[in-house]
């Protein structure tokens, strides 16, 4: 049985090209990427010692082996600190086991007060299971017809996977997809992931589960969004740590381009002709 920390390493190893780190390619290759001999080599450990990581015989390798295989895969300050993220969770180094709860929806005041004075811009508070807990006019504005934030509780994970409109508003759904599961591996705690992929895979089907043994972090790329009223808008999204006490983040989205600019203006001047004629 594998391992999160087996699970990246196996996934990360086949995706890397061996040309990539300067090592000569071969022709008929049986699998993509890097050969197990070629990892082992880089990183200054036997090919078996490889195997039994990756297969989850072995769940404890030091912190200087851990070192090495971030080294030897070239991975990128992301990629490494999940990497450590993994052997720790791997190795049952995360707190106990106790009940699981859901996470707070409670926003301070501080950061309410943050997103006041970010209008008109678009930004949201939520966490890593998804939950959008707060957010600006313009990000109401931005999501009234999508379905996102109907409800009491809107979850971004959750619409992605169970309504059908997701397709439909992201046209690169694999994409949202695969980061919304890579989330849920970083927090709030494992405890309470754990909770919430349970909780979820029975109605997400297995475009859920099949992404919950894939441990590589998807690429940074603009968001695409497909509004219902203004066709294609494109975003770059900024991502604010808050306090770990509060196990939320601030995302704030930025047009990638001038037409996603004027969309949004024309968007906003609409909706304030509408509001003044109710008035």
């Amino acid at each position: 049985m594998g391992t999160p920390l087996g699970d990246f390493i196996r996934a990360k190893r086949d995706t890397t090209q061996p040309d990539s780190l300067g090592l000569p390619g071969r022709s008929r290759r049986r699998s993509p990427g890097l050969r197990r001999s070629d990892l082992a080599t880089r990183a200054g450990i036997s090919v078996e010692y490889l195997t039994r990581i990756e297969q989850g015989r072995d769940r404890n390798p030091s912190p200087a082996v851990i070192k090495a295989f971030a080294d030897a895969l070239d991975l990128d300050a992301a990629e490494r600190g999940h990497l450590r993220y993994l052997a720790k969770i791997t190795a049952g180094g995360c707190p106990g086991r106790a009940q699981p709860v859901p996470p707070s929806r409670h926003v301070r005041p501080a950061v309410v007060e943050i997103l006041r004075l970010l209008e008109p811009g678009v930004a949201f508070v939520t966490n890593r299971l998804g939950d959008v807990l707060a957010h600006t006019s313009e990000f109401e504005l931005l999501m009234r017809d999508t379905g996102l934030i109907e409800g009491p509780t809107p979850n971004l994970t959750r619409y992605v996977f169970t309504d059908p409109r997701a397709r439909m508003i992201f046209p690169d759904w694999d994409q949202v997809a695969d980061e919304r599961v890579f989330e849920l591996w970083l927090g709030p705690s494992a405890e309470t992931s754990e909770w919430f992929r349970a909780e979820l895979a029975p109605v997400a089907g297995v475009e859920f589960t099949r992404r919950l043994n894939r441990h590589l972090p998807p690429p940074l790329v603009p968001l695409r969004l497909h509004h219902p009223v203004w066709n294609e808008l494109r975003w770059h999204r900024e991502k604010l740590e808050l306090p770990s006490t509060d196990a939320q983040e601030l995302v704030v989205l930025l047009p990638a381009d001038d037409a996603t600019a004027r969309c949004m203006e024309r968007l906003r001047r609409q909706s304030d002709r509408v509001l003044r004629a109710v008035g």
